[in-house]
């Protein structure tokens, strides 16, 4: 049976490079990319991301309907890699705006992870251990994606929090 690998942390907490670590001992590797290049920061971050990569993955960029992507992997993946969820979450309040909607694409995620075609390796940041955020669209956006961390990670068969770039296994 395929492997669902969550990985979280903070932000700089290391989680994508030990994702990257991890999909590493595989053959036939995907990354499954959330990002939308909204702004420059943001172009700047992804092409940072595509040269820490190299050439050592097949990249999908999928912002919305992630499980979708996976129905379509080339042959012979043996790992995705889909960085990050909160983006993803990020993108779902932009796009699907109502809470029905997000639940949906959420649901339709974790249908995936049921029967993954190949292990999984999911990141996300932990969002849930700061201040309460002061407007309710940061304090809407923290609860969606906390409530897609648990979800996740209670599907996953491996949880890994990184703190300071030091992995430490939840489950």
């Amino acid at each position: 049976m395929a492997k669902v690998i969550y990985v979280t942390g903070g932000a700089r907490s290391g989680k994508s490079s030990y994702a990257l670590q991890l999909a590493g001992c595989y053959a036939g590797r995907v990354f499954l990319a959330t990002a939308e290049p909204f702004d420059g920061e943001m172009r700047n971050r992804i092409d940072r991301h595509r040269e820490e990569r190299g050439n050592a993955f097949y990249t999908i960029e999928e912002p919305l309907y992630v499980e979708r992507a996976l129905t379509s992997l080339p042959s012979g993946t043996d790992v995705v890699l889909l960085d990050c969820l909160t983006v993803w979450a990020g993108n779902l309040m932009h796009h699907a705006e109502t809470d029905d909607a997000i639940a949906s694409r959420v649901d339709a995620l974790l249908e995936a992870l049921r029967h993954p075609p190949c292990d999984m390796i999911l990141v996300s940041n932990e969002v849930g251990m700061g201040i309460v955020p002061e407007n309710v669209m940061a304090r809407r956006f923290r609860d969606i994606a906390g409530t897609i961390n648990q979800r996740v990670a209670a599907a996953a068969t491996e949880a890994w929090l990184l703190c300071s770039g030091i992995p430490v296994r939840l489950k």
